[in-house]
């Protein structure tokens, strides 16, 4: 095993009292495990929507402003007011940045789980994975496949787990196709890629044509996108079709909640049908999981009364999965990992090529086949 040093590199990022963001590569002790922890090194981890959240902290990157050296750079932007008041817990505390990513095990404490995966190359969920090394608990270490690399890997964790917990909170909920928005994202991609396997009827909502025709080409089946004039009834169509009656918005504000809804229930409802006021009976859902608009929520409500919005997190849903249906599902990540699961990347930039404003810039647009991969031992 190679040599752990004693310090290493670590992205964090802070909200200064006065109104800023400062993203800093700080040199910071290598962690040791506890007995039942084992230490990665970080050889590959993606830029994911949440990890941008943290990082970026809402600040108007379009200002951002460069510092530092070149071994050691430094970025900082205005956060506006409004956003600091949602921010005060943050404030004057660096934080660490990443939710996952993948490497090869250098270190374990004592216990048999942890000393099992010496040696072995995992993808893991951390919390601070834009480091050199991370601390993971075995629970959350994937040993991959036999010749998947730590790119394969990078991204084992938060799509392809969230992609089943959608077809799972589908199932445990009683219904029986999903509404998706943005989904030609990797993740919407991947999502088609589950449904199709699955035979699980699926809407794909985007914002763009050259979305809808790359999910097309990929053999999806129900795509709407939302800048045509038709959207609407398409959107009807569509639902009536699958009969979908739960959706997972990414987008969170605007109207496009309510659209799906209304849509749902205009599906429902057959157009010769009695007039009631509390309209249909059968419960429509929508979970926002995502926030690509800031606006709040706007609910235009002709939908009836059997409806929820809610939140849906990751996290949450894998707390409230068993031991058995976990491991399930990771065996399944596990063993389609460079097919359904694949994710592909246009950029690999080292901790130093991600503190670069156009860099940062480019990672906050979010744009549709563009995917950032943070190779930390560059």
């Amino acid at each position: 095993m190679p040599e752990i040093p004693e310090t290493m590199r670590q992205l964090r990022s802070l909200v200064t009292p006065d109104g800023d963001l400062q993203l800093s590569i700080e040199h910071v002790d290598t962690p040791r495990p506890a007995e039942r922890e084992v230490l990665v090194r970080v050889d590959a981890a993606p830029v994911n929507p949440s990890d941008l959240g943290l990082l970026l902290a809402m600040a108007d990157i379009s200002q951002a402003v460069a510092g530092g050296s070149a071994d050691d750079p430094t970025v900082t932007a205005p956060i506006a007011e409004p956003v600091m008041r949602a921010l005060s817990a943050r404030v004057g505390r660096p934080m660490t940045v990443g939710n996952e990513g993948a490497g090869v095990v250098v270190a374990a404490g004592d216990s048999e789980q942890a000393q099992a995966l010496v040696g072995r190359t995992v993808g893991f969920a951390g919390g601070a994975t834009y480091g050199e090394y991370c601390l993971a608990s075995p629970q959350m270490c994937l040993p991959l496949p036999e010749g998947a690399s730590a790119v394969d890997g990078a991204s084992s964790f938060v799509n392809p787990l969230t992609a089943l917990g959608m077809v799972e909170t589908m199932r445990r909920e009683g219904h029986t196709a999903l509404v998706h928005t943005a989904a030609a994202s990797n993740l919407g991609q991947m999502l088609n890629r589950v449904c199709l396997a699955d035979g699980v009827p699926l809407v794909n909502i985007v914002r763009r044509p050259e979305q809808a025709a790359l999910l097309r080409e990929q053999g999806a089946v129900h795509v709407c996108d939302s800048s045509e004039p038709t959207f609407d009834a398409d959107l009807v169509a569509a639902l009536r079709a699958t009969g979908a009656t739960l959706a997972f918005d990414a987008v969170g504000g605007g109207s496009l909640a309510s659209q799906i809804l209304n849509a749902m229930e205009a599906a429902i409802v057959a157009p010769d049908a009695p007039y009631s006021r509390y309209g249909s009976e059968v419960h429509k859902q929508v979970y926002v999981y995502g926030a690509l608009d800031p606006r709040p929520i706007e609910l235009r409500r002709r939908f009836g009364f059997a409806w929820g919005v809610g939140g849906w997190l990751l996290t949450p849903f894998l707390a409230r999965t068993s031991q058995e249906d976990l491991v399930r599902l990771r065996q399944r990540v596990a063993g389609e990992l460079t097919t359904t699961f694949a994710s592909h990347y246009t950029d690999e930039v080292s901790l130093q090529q991600i503190l670069d404003a156009q860099t940062l810039q480019r990672c906050a647009r979010q744009a549709t086949g563009e995917k950032f991969l943070l190779r930390p031992q560059a």
